[in-house]
């Protein structure tokens, strides 16, 4: 009897340990939670490629459930790749009437020529994307939107969005993209102040209160844009930490203030780009 017992213990003592090297292996996309959000969306959501020159990158899009040509977002993944987190960001936004796409800026990058998927820890993906050559990366957003825009389903008119990582190169894609209706920065950092005189599109920034590794930026960006003549529309959400837009939503968040922020920042989203 107690050989069965130790027997019992010790196997539910490795499941446990099991359990536990598998969460930390897990890859950077496996967010359960936000895969279940994916999976109850109503809205039609596909994979495609796109090339250009010996480049092909894959790419999520969520098409809104509209009667009309719709204008297309260019939404930029945060450090963790594109993850199910991140493509239920874009099902968020094609809900506000939207063509989202979203390109996994890893694609082939990965293990065995894969994408964000293919790496087989968080740690993994995070080093990849900040080892990503810039001018690759911008070569790969504009192939990206330039695909959107020729969909049958797009009325002509581009924005940009991007999250950590991803709010950055929003940032910088709009002093490259000259055709950009406005670009929405979530928690990124600004271009070098010697590009910014090439934007032409307002830019709106969304900033966490407890993320002053970011949000010390703003006011040296804010400066630099009025000089410029540029746009330049920060808010910064008081007692939010950087992320709050994925935090705000995650089942495991405690910080009352990263929902708050999450809330409000959809809801302003959703306005300027209804151009209220």
């Amino acid at each position: 009897m107690k050989t069965r017992l130790l027997f019992s213990s010790l196997r539910w003592f490795s499941s446990i340990a099991l359990l536990a090297l598998l969460a930390r292996s897990a890859p950077a996309g496996a967010q359960d939670w936000a895969k279940a959000i994916l999976n109850k969306s109503p809205r039609h959501q596909e994979w495609v490629k796109v090339t250009h020159g010996s480049r092909t990158i894959d790419a999520f899009v969520v098409y809104p459930e509209v009667s009309h040509k719709a204008p297309v977002v260019l939404l930029i993944h945060e450090i963790f790749g594109l993850s199910d987190w991140a493509r239920s960001m874009a099902d968020d936004i094609a809900a506000m009437g939207y063509i989202v796409i979203a390109p996994d800026l890893l694609s082939g990058a990965g293990p065995n020529g894969g994408g964000t998927s293919a790496f087989p820890d968080q740690q993994s993906v995070t080093k990849a994307v900040s080892g990503l050559d810039a001018d690759i990366v911008t070569a790969d957003l504009n192939a990206t939107a330039d695909y959107a825009l020729k969909l049958p389903a797009a009325n002509g008119k581009l924005f940009v969005t991007g999250y950590c990582w991803g709010g950055g190169k929003s940032f910088l894609f709009a002093t490259q993209r000259h055709d950009l209706s406005s670009a929405f920065v979530f928690y990124g950092p600004p271009p070098p102040t010697a590009a910014l005189s090439a934007i032409n599109a307002p830019v709106y920034g969304f900033y966490a209160g407890n993320d002053a590794r970011i949000t010390a930026t703003v006011p040296d960006t804010k400066t630099a844009m009025a000089a410029a003549g540029k746009k330049y529309d920060p808010v910064i959400y008081d007692g939010a930490g950087h992320g709050f837009m994925r935090a705000g939503e995650d089942p495991t968040n405690t910080n009352p203030a990263n929902t708050t922020a999450r809330t409000e920042g959809l809801k302003r989203l959703q306005d300027l780009l209804n151009g209220k």
